[in-house]
């Protein structure tokens, strides 16, 4: 077989280059699937599966919660798809209650955060992001996401003296249960490193009482329900569905 010259090698490697540099952009047009969960005041403002896109949206002058002047200019601007802020933007257009998103691009730094739906930062209240229980170094538009990934954006206040975020609740339950019969759930926190713990203390939806040490629970439902960890401060849980008696929640 005779062996490219060059020039034909070069070809052939510029053929390849483009052909991947195609697919790619063939999937970031087609985009991917992560899960968004946005939690305001301690209300589930949305928490669905979403496919990413592009999504263009219109900074706001009334996104001024960093102080007077630090509203948006009102001009529009287009969130990547692959981003914690891009995921939040498209849930906007698509979910009411994400409405209006409040951004500003007052600062060089990237854009802010000052208000989803009816969450609205102000004092020392402000949105927390975490990307598979991590909340990340970066802003949410350069927080990087894949398929399959899990974003929290949740209005969370700190106070004096640490001013730390608060742990973000997990809980987990069975798919079905039997009416009448108790089961069991458990209940963990992550603080913002990603570090797991079950929690003690816990209220946890049609539970005979707060979830012991090792985080667990015994609750017993009639119907079909949505089960919500909440504890003090914290970021309360993911809405785990529970299908009782053949029936599931709506």
């Amino acid at each position: 077989m005779p062996r490219l010259i060059p020039y034909r090698l070069a070809a052939a490697c510029l053929l390849a280059l483009s052909l991947t540099l195609a697919l790619a952009a063939g999937a970031a047009a087609k985009g991917f699937r992560a899960e968004l969960r946005v939690v305001g005041g301690g209300k589930m403002l949305a928490e669905k599966t979403l496919a990413t896109a592009t999504t263009a949206v219109k900074t706001s002058p009334r996104a001024d919660c960093f102080g007077p002047g630090s509203g948006g200019s009102g001009d529009s601007v287009s969130i990547p798809g692959n981003t914690a802020l891009g995921l939040l933007a498209r849930g906007s257009k698509l979910t009411p209650s994400l409405r209006p998103l409040l951004i500003s691009d007052h600062f060089d730094l990237g854009l802010a955060i000052c208000g989803v739906g009816s969450g609205v930062a102000k004092g020392s209240a402000s949105w927390y992001l975490k990307v598979n229980h991590v909340a990340p170094a970066v802003g949410g538009e350069k927080a990087k996401i894949k398929a399959g990934d899990e974003v929290l954006w949740a209005l969370v206040k700190t106070e004096a003296p640490d001013f730390a975020y608060p742990d973000e609740l997990a809980l987990s339950a069975p798919a079905k249960a039997q009416p009448g019969k108790p089961f069991q759930v458990r209940v963990f926190a992550y603080d913002g490193k990603g570090k797991r713990k079950p929690l003690a203390g816990a209220k946890v939806t049609g539970a005979a009482g707060p979830t012991d040490a090792a985080g667990a629970a015994q609750v017993t439902l009639s119907k079909p329900a949505r089960l919500i960890a909440r504890f003090g401060s914290d970021i309360p849980s993911n809405r785990e569905a529970v299908c009782v008696g053949g029936k599931c929640p709506k």
